[in-house]
């Protein structure tokens, strides 16, 4: 192997060749770190359906009805606005984590990194650790092998609709996908579920069945554009799993307890490549195969506290401390941009959300009937006004006008009763008498106030006396 450029970290060119990993699973600092980060979000996304909040599914993106509940906010497609700030702010985030710490997404909390774990301890379960993986791939087919790829294809199936009926709870509602049953024949129980459902249903059995079992690390690699902007992100002081050079070559076997002068800490065991997940040699330098699950570096530990050298041969570190042996800069401009941004993101939507007012109205006038004169020779105008309850509470609404003198509301209705969510258009008129009110558009503002007091809603228009 050359030696390394004495300014830079190495950077390994991809591999496109598609092979089958069977990593080594290891224990150590930031595998136990990584290991409740992983399932803290598992239980996270498996638990948080059947949370109940005012009666209802507390956290439910009811598409068919376009109601997107979260706790006690409702949002409607017209708070698109909303939604979109928490994608940007999310990405903000995903930048600012990775010029800091570049990929422990990846390696840390990736739905793609958890469900490949998941999938790849079934096999450690059925067929054992690595070497008994390997060896068992190699085999020929016995009714043994048969039955064994048999079982660890049925868990991971049942682990695949597991996660696609969650999935879709988020949206079609626990009640809906787990109490609605008919049967077959009378017989047989079987989910009564819409078209779409089921569509659902397999696209996103399908998609995780191939991602865990077959894809696995090639998404990582190949296909997540995640992986291929970092090099973008990364900087001389953003954190990277590295191999110490330096220390490490040359590199080469020796007896325990001894520290031969001509060779490096690096004992050429292979450790680092049989736990990593992409099955990568991070002594080959910088990869974008690599996720940062420090896989590599808690194997690393363990084997240099076995042959009693230091730590730190594989560590989190940055290419300023690696190769230029100076202290990483933490405060940089590129990390302050980040965190300004998000904070005043952060703020704006902070902000939208505390000023929402939960009721919304809308003002159109009636196309059918523009302007009419009635049998007093009155001015008549003809409105449609929308109104959104936007509260999860039932709530009864009165409407009003703000207008100049000789104008005057009609509505069919003193109040109007609205349950949590819904919409109602309702006819009104305004009528002006031409003597008071004279020629021409004349401003008029709709209002529209809870009986109760507790919301506001208003909304401008013209009137036209012509």
């Amino acid at each position: 192997m050359s030696a390394p450029s004495p300014n830079k970290i190495p950077v390994h060119e991809v591999d496109a060749t598609k092979k089958r990993i069977h990593p080594r699973f290891t224990d150590g600092f930031y595998q136990r770190i990584r290991l409740f980060s992983m399932y803290f979000l598992l239980f996270l996304f498996l638990v948080l359906p059947w949370i109940r909040y005012d009666g209802r599914q507390a956290i439910w993106f009811d598409v068919p009805s376009q109601h997107y509940y979260i706790f006690g906010l409702t949002l409607f497609p017209q708070d698109f606005f909303f939604v979109a700030s928490f994608f940007i702010i999310a990405a903000f985030t995903l930048f600012m984590v990775t010029v800091y710490a570049g990929r422990v997404w990846c390696g840390y909390a990736c739905p793609q990194t958890i469900w490949t774990h998941l999938f790849q301890h079934v096999e450690k379960w059925v067929i054992g650790d690595r070497n008994k993986r390997i060896k068992f791939d190699k085999q020929p087919v016995t009714a043994s092998k048969v039955a064994k790829k048999a079982l660890i294809y049925f868990i991971w199936a049942l682990m695949a609709i597991l996660t696609a009926t969650t999935f879709v709870s988020y949206v079609a509602g626990t009640e809906l996908m787990y109490t609605s049953w008919q049967s077959i024949g009378g017989i047989i129980p079987f989910p009564d579920w819409p078209s779409w459902v089921w569509v659902s249903m397999f696209i996103f059995t399908f998609a995780t069945y191939a991602n865990a079992a077959y894809m696995r690390e090639f998404m990582c690699i190949h296909i997540c554009p995640y992986g291929r902007f970092q090099s973008v992100m990364f900087d001389k002081d953003t954190l990277i799993v590295s191999y110490d050079y330096n220390r490490g070559e040359p590199r080469g076997p020796r007896k325990k307890g001894t520290n031969p002068d001509h060779l490096g800490d690096c004992i050429q065991c292979s450790m680092c490549v049989q736990v990593c997940p992409t099955g990568i040699d991070i002594r080959d330098g910088l990869q974008v195969e690599c996720i940062q699950c420090a896989a590599c570096l808690d194997a690393c530990n363990e084997i240099m506290d076995k042959v009693g050298y230091p730590r730190g041969l594989i560590r989190y570190t940055t290419e300023r401390q690696l190769v230029e042996n100076e202290q990483s800069r933490y405060l940089r401009p590129r990390l302050a941009a980040y965190v300004l941004i998000l904070t005043v993101l952060i703020g704006v939507v902070a902000y939208a959300l505390f000023d929402r007012v939960p009721l919304q109205i809308d003002v159109r006038g009636d196309r059918n009937q523009l302007s009419s004169t009635n049998a007093e020779g009155q001015v008549v105008n003809s409105y449609i006004i929308k109104i959104t309850n936007k509260t999860q509470q039932r709530q009864e609404y009165k409407l009003s006008i703000s207008a100049a003198e000789g104008l005057s509301l009609r509505t069919r209705m003193e109040t109007l009763p609205l349950a949590a969510g819904q919409s109602y258009d309702l006819p009104v008129s305004v009528v002006g008498d031409p003597k008071v009110v004279g020629k021409g558009e004349i401003p008029v503002t709709f209002n529209v106030d809870s009986v109760d007091g507790t919301y506001h809603a208003s909304r401008s228009n013209v009137f036209n006396s012509n």
